[in-house]
C-alpha cells in the first residue's frame, strides 16, 4: 500500500435501471374518497391492465405465503399483511403505494391509525374484497390490512463516491448478509457515523424489504443503497477511484486500535455472521481487521460488528 493519500478518480457507471411500481390493488372504498390519489390502472385488481400482470412483477414471480405480520418479497414490489405489522411499518415512514382494507373491516384503533398515517403522508386508500386481499397477500393473515411497499431504486455504486459529498468516502460493502434485519442495522449505523453509502450484491443478499426499512429506523430514507452485479468488480472500481479496502474478519492483520487507515477513503467489507468474507472478496482486501474480544469463542452479530467499526473510524477521523 502507498504511504501517500490515494489518488481519487471515477468509478465505471453504465446506465441504472429504475424499477416502476407494478403492483395490484382493489376497489375505491368510498368512505375514503379525497383521502389520497387514485391508484394507477395496475394497481386495481379488477381492471384489465392488473389482470394481464396478474399481480405480479416483470419477472413474473411472487413468494409463497407467510404467517400473519410477515412481509412478502418480490421481484418488483412487497406487501406487508397484518395490522401490527401495517401499523409498524406507517410509524417507521416505510414507503408505501397504497393501503388495502378489506371490506366491512372491523376498524379498531390500529386501523383507525392506519388511515390517518395513510391520510397524511398520501397513500391511496382501497377497499378490497376478502377473497381478493387473501390473492394479493399469498394467503397471509391480514386481519382485513395490508400495504403495498413499491419497489426500491438501488443508487449505482459509483454514485456512493460523490465528489460533492461531505467529508472522507466511507462506504460499507455486504458480501453474504442475508437477513434484512442486519441490512436495516447496518445502514443505520452507517448514517450514524457519516458513512457515504451501503453496497449489497445484486444475488443471495438481503434487499431493502420493509423489514430493512423499519430496522433501519427511519436511516433508509437518507443513507443510499447501491447494488452490485458483481461485488468483486465493485470493490476493484472502488480501489481504482482510490479507496482503501479493509475487510472485518476475526482473524486479521490488525486490530481495529491499530487501523492507520482510517483517515484515507475506506470501503469497508462486511461478511456473513457464519461464513464471514468469501474467499474472492478477501483477496481484494487491502488489509483484514479484527475486532479484539474478551472471549475468542464470541463472535459479534454483522450490524453490531460493523457499528463498532464505524464508530472507531469516525472517532479517529475525528481526533485525527
Amino acid at each position: 500500500m502507498a504511504g501517500n493519500a490515494p489518488r481519487r478518480g471515477a468509478i465505471r457507471k453504465p446506465g441504472s435501471k429504475k424499477g416502476a411500481v407494478v403492483g395490484s390493488g382493489g376497489q375505491r372504498r368510498r368512505g375514503l374518497q379525497g383521502k389520497g390519489p387514485t391508484p394507477k390502472a395496475a394497481d386495481r385488481p379488477h381492471h384489465k391492465a392488473h389482470r394481464a400482470n396478474d399481480g405480479r412483477g416483470p419477472g413474473g414471480s411472487t413468494s409463497g405465503g407467510r404467517r400473519a405480520g410477515a412481509a412478502k418479497r418480490g421481484q418488483s414490489s412487497e406487501m406487508v399483511a397484518g395490522r401490527n405489522a401495517v401499523v409498524e411499518a406507517l410509524r417507521a415512514e416505510v414507503p408505501a403505494s397504497a393501503l388495502y382494507l378489506a371490506g366491512r373491516i372491523d376498524a379498531d384503533d390500529r386501523v383507525k391509525e392506519a388511515i390517518t398515517i395513510a391520510g397524511r403522508r398520501g397513500i391511496p386508500m382501497l377497499e378490497t374484497p376478502r377473497g381478493e386481499l387473501d390473492r394479493l397477500t399469498d394467503g397471509a393473515v391480514h386481519q382485513g390490512l395490508a400495504i403495498q411497499v413499491p419497489p426500491y431504486d438501488y443508487a449505482h455504486p459509483g454514485d456512493l463516491l460523490d465528489p460533492e459529498a461531505h467529508g472522507i468516502p466511507l462506504i460499507v460493502a455486504l458480501d453474504g448478509i442475508t437477513d434484512p434485519r442486519n441490512l436495516g442495522a447496518i445502514i443505520r449505523s452507517v448514517g450514524a457515523f457519516g458513512g457515504h453509502g451501503v453496497v449489497v450484491p445484486a444475488r443471495r443478499s438481503a434487499g431493502m424489504t420493509a423489514a430493512a426499512w423499519k430496522t433501519s429506523a427511519g436511516a433508509a430514507a437518507r443513507v443510499p443503497v447501491a447494488q452490485a452485479t458483481n461485488l468483486t468488480r465493485a470493490i476493484e472500481d472502488y480501489r481504482e477511484a482510490g479507496c482503501f479496502i479493509i475487510g472485518l474478519d476475526m482473524d486479521g492483520d490488525v486490530e481495529l486500535p491499530g487501523l492507520e487507515l482510517a483517515d484515507r477513503p475506506l470501503v469497508i467489507v462486511v461478511g456473513s455472521e457464519g461464513k464471514g468474507i468469501s474467499r474472492l472478496v478477501r483477496e481484494h482486501c487491502d488489509q483484514i481487521v479484527s475486532i479484539p474480544m474478551s472471549a475468542t469463542t464470541e463472535s459479534l452479530n454483522a450490524g453490531i460488528a460493523t457499528g463498532v467499526a464505524l464508530y472507531e473510524v469516525a472517532r479517529r477521523r475525528r481526533t485525527g
